[in-house]
């Protein structure tokens, strides 16, 4: 065993990424105020070929130097957009035909392990705040809600931990199944 080189990986160049094929998948950051976490969101989101990152409230926006630090050049291939309201953004992609699926322990919230995406669906990815999680608002016009199942005693993941998790399984089911 080796590890592979960089050439060795088979990378598509930014132009080929913007024409390539996405999963129907976007996220939406509700107030992240980690710049570090978005910037993080955008290079899982460019892993995983998500079609859109939607930045709201206080999220932070490219180009700056601590998003660029965790993103590696991901702000150039992933297509983004900055809407002031997480609600009026949510209220856009529903009318355009997206599930909203927030992520975050509710009283009705589902295991992800038991979520199994339907390919001819739209979703819409709501992550939150580092401390406050996704705001009530967001919270009341989402479809459904999905938790990532925790024994320990802190019960919260980092959002750019939460995030990946979160994708690799919907990327998993909705493209290798």
């Amino acid at each position: 065993m080796k590890k592979l080189k960089l050439e060795e990986l088979g990378r598509i160049s930014i132009d080929q990424f913007k024409e390539s094929e996405k999963i129907p998948v976007c996220i939406l950051l509700d107030n992240v105020r980690s710049l570090h976490n978005v910037g993080s969101a955008f290079r899982t989101a460019d892993a995983f070929r998500v079609e859109k990152i939607y930045l709201t409230g206080i999220t932070g926006i490219p180009p700056h130097r601590e998003i660029q630090k965790t993103a590696l050049g991901a702000t150039e291939s992933v297509n983004w957009e900055y809407v002031e309201s997480p609600a009026h953004a949510i209220s856009d992609l529903r009318g355009r035909g997206y599930k909203i699926v927030i992520v975050e322990q509710t009283t009705d919230s589902i295991p992800l392990q038991t979520f199994n995406g339907e390919p001819d669906v739209k979703y819409c990815l709501v992550f939150g705040n580092e401390v406050h999680g996704v705001s009530d608002e967001s919270i009341a016009l989402g479809d459904l809600a999905l938790e990532i199942p925790q024994l320990g005693t802190k019960h919260s993941l980092n959002i750019s931990v939460c995030l990946g998790i979160v994708l690799w399984d919907l990327f998993r089911k909705l493209r290798l199944s």
